[in-house]
């Protein structure tokens, strides 16, 4: 095995060991969405979506 495969191997689970408990951390502390959060997301999906399907349309 190349020792750079190695080096990268451990550096992937160092990421991991130092950065999921973290991880775990901000997503029991971050704050939760209310419906006027989730609506100021799905409005521009809706609109992308329905602009997506004009230019298919225009095709």
């Amino acid at each position: 095995m190349d020792w750079m495969k190695i080096v990268a191997a451990m550096a992937v689970i160092m990421f991991i060991v130092f950065l999921f408990p973290r991880a775990r951390d901000m997503m029991e502390n971050s704050p939760k969405g209310t419906s006027a959060d989730w609506m100021s997301f799905i409005i521009p999906i809706v609109v992308i979506v329905l602009f997506v399907m004009l230019l298919i349309q225009l095709v």
